[in-house]
């Protein structure tokens, strides 16, 4: 199983596992589908919509592993 860190690629999560995207979707991050969203690391996103970045790579992290 890969682990997410704040440096994670949100297109990399969305890759790993699209189960992820109402995680982004509950900040406010509806913009999954453009090139630019892809791209951001999931620091910046968190500190874009005012996430506590930490909080949600436990949360990733915590869904990823229930799939196990």
């Amino acid at each position: 199983m890969a682990t997410i860190t704040k440096e994670t690629l949100i297109g990399d999560i969305l890759n790993l596992d699209e189960g992820t995207a109402p995680f982004f979707m509950e900040m406010g991050m509806f913009c999954l589908g453009c090139p630019a969203s892809l791209g951001e690391s999931l620091e910046d996103a968190c500190m874009v919509h005012g996430v506590d970045a930490d909080e949600m790579v436990q949360k990733i992290n915590d869904h990823l592993a229930s799939k196990k």
